[in-house]
């Protein structure tokens, strides 16, 4: 019972930490695509809603202890997209939510079909990759409102952003233009989640990072009314604030439902499809990556995921909310702060709710810079100084698919920095595979040459390559006998070498298996070297 009570009370502390990381995310992607289109169509609320359904709804079907879902910066660009492709106005976002809506049955289906296996294909170099690079924009990209420059929103991760400044642009005129009051916050703030990781969580073993945070978030509010009790001058604008309507009727008339009788619409149907496709892909990345974070290392079932993640996004398009995918920001959020289960998940959805209807005029009193500092302090446990070094000292094969796929996320989006890092990763495998399935070993002119794994047409050049180098006069064993699998160009290399070994007086012996596969490999072999000979 004692134990049911603590995990209680540490998934509490937790869901309060997702509140405070998501909302403001949350925010962020509804103002990002309304800049985007050049006019307020997404509804403010419809981001709130989609990480209410992520929280309950979703962290009630996931397979996953950890991984919370909500809606994401990365998508704000493919809602935008839609949206311009419907008209670009509210009905466009009616329709957008028939999309949203069939794109979550597409979902299920591939759950059903079980397609999430296509996530074990991920290199890991990839994922930690991805873990790091996602640290780095957050750092970067949270830096400007850490100082007070709040032109953009506050989950913006993109390089290029609406103002025509790109990420490290964006910080160099925040270093030139600080907001003195927000950027006294924001240091406090930071520096207050640095000291208690480092003299309290590592000396004392506390919970790690929920305390901290609602202290930041305290002394933040607290700083402001100091500032209007005392230096007027310094109050926060609202720019520098969380904003949310706190008149209930203001809320109920930016809510937004699906017209269905846009089923039959090509492009409601072609948003559909993509939306399923980009928001299954980001959910199998996440939860991988989330599942590497876990300290007990708990492996997430990717096809149930999937089908929650389609529930989620039936019921987020019906109720007018964004799409829903497996945020890694958030999620790293509920285990730096100890969350235990998916309870934390499902009772961040409740709170969500509650904060917003019940208590948005203390929620409005929260400083950006004060979230901005979280958000730093998350980036900087998901970069993770000793995994780089770790990946180094791995070897070039594992390093640069890491690095590329730091760099790419970083100067692109997360799926294409990914994409571009699975080809890196690809190659070095390749390359690997190349020199690994083919061994030549010699002493005193006697030669090993043996195939192992797959060999397959890939293997085409090394396979031939090697052979070239056995030197006249020599003596060679060919052992295939270790070889699962042999392609039939392989096959017509070797046989190559054999019928022309003699005229370099070159003495053969081939190593048999009693693997059936094997035996008749090298009877093909054997045969083709007896139908050469005899031409």
């Amino acid at each position: 019972m004692k134990h049911f009570f603590r995990s209680f009370a540490t998934n509490i502390e937790a869901s309060v930490v997702i509140l405070l990381v998501t909302l403001p995310i949350c925010l962020g992607v509804v103002i990002q695509t309304n800049t985007t289109l050049g006019q307020n169509v997404v509804p403010i609320f419809s981001g709130i809603i989609a990480a209410c359904v992520g929280g309950i709804v979703v962290g009630f079907f996931s397979g996953s202890h950890l991984s919370v879902s909500a809606p994401t910066v990365g998508f704000s660009a493919v809602v935008a997209t839609a949206l311009s492709k419907m008209g670009g106005d509210s009905n466009a976002y009616q329709l957008f939510l028939v999309s949203l809506i069939l794109a979550g049955i597409i979902q299920i289906g591939m759950g059903w079909l079980k397609l999430g296996v296509i996530g074990d294909f991920i290199p890991n170099s990839v994922i930690k990759g991805m873990l790091a690079a996602i640290g780095i924009i957050l750092i970067l990209k949270q830096f400007p409102h850490l100082l007070g420059e709040d032109i953009n929103p506050i989950g913006d991760e993109s390089f290029l952003q609406a103002d025509k400044k790109n990420t490290f642009s964006s910080m160099y005129y925040a270093l030139e233009h600080p907001g003195f009051s927000a950027a006294l916050i924001g240091i406090i703030s930071i520096s207050i989640l640095f000291v208690y990781d480092k003299f309290v969580v590592s000396k004392k073993q506390l919970p790690k990072l929920a305390p901290s945070v609602l202290l930041v978030i305290i002394v933040g509010i607290l700083i402001n009314e100091f500032y209007k009790l005392y230096i007027p001058s310094l109050v926060l604008t609202d720019k520098h604030l969380i904003t949310l309507p706190e008149n209930p009727s203001v809320m109920l008339s930016t809510f937004s439902f699906p017209k269905l009788s846009a089923i039959n619409n090509v492009n409601v149907w072609l948003t559909a499809v993509t939306i399923a496709i980009v928001a299954s892909l980001e959910t199998l990345l996440s939860v991988e990556a989330v599942d590497k974070i876990d300290t007990l290392k708990r492996v997430t079932p990717a096809n149930k995921e999937l089908k929650a993640q389609g529930i989620g996004n039936i019921i987020s398009g019906l109720l007018g909310g964004l799409p829903i995918t497996s945020a890694v920001v958030s999620s790293s959020a509920n285990i730096y702060a100890n969350g235990k289960s998916k309870m934390a998940i499902i009772f961040y959805g409740l709170l969500l709710i509650i904060a917003v209807v019940i208590l948005p005029h203390v929620l409005n009193k929260i400083p950006i810079s004060a979230l901005s500092a979280i958000l730093i302090f998350i980036g900087y446990k998901l970069l993770d100084i000793k995994q780089v070094i770790a990946f180094f000292k791995k070897g070039l094969d594992q390093f640069i698919p890491f690095a590329v796929t730091i760099i790419a996320i970083i100067t692109t989006n997360m799926l294409i920095g990914v994409l571009i890092g699975i080809a890196v990763g690809l190659f070095f495998m390749m390359h690997s595979n190349f020199h690994s399935a083919v061994l030549l070993v010699n002493q005193d002119n006697n030669y090993l040459f043996r195939l192992r794994k797959d060999v397959s047409f890939f293997n085409k050049p090394i396979v031939k390559k090697t052979l070239e180098r056995i030197p006249n006069g020599a003596y060679v064993i060919i052992d295939i006998s270790r070889a699962d699998f042999i392609d039939k160009d392989i096959v017509e290399e070797i046989n190559n070498f054999l019928c022309h070994a003699h005229l370099k007086k070159i003495k053969i012996d081939i190593k048999k298996s009693n693997q059936k596969e094997t035996l008749d490999l090298i009877a093909h072999l054997e045969e083709l070297k007896f139908n050469r000979l005899a031409l």
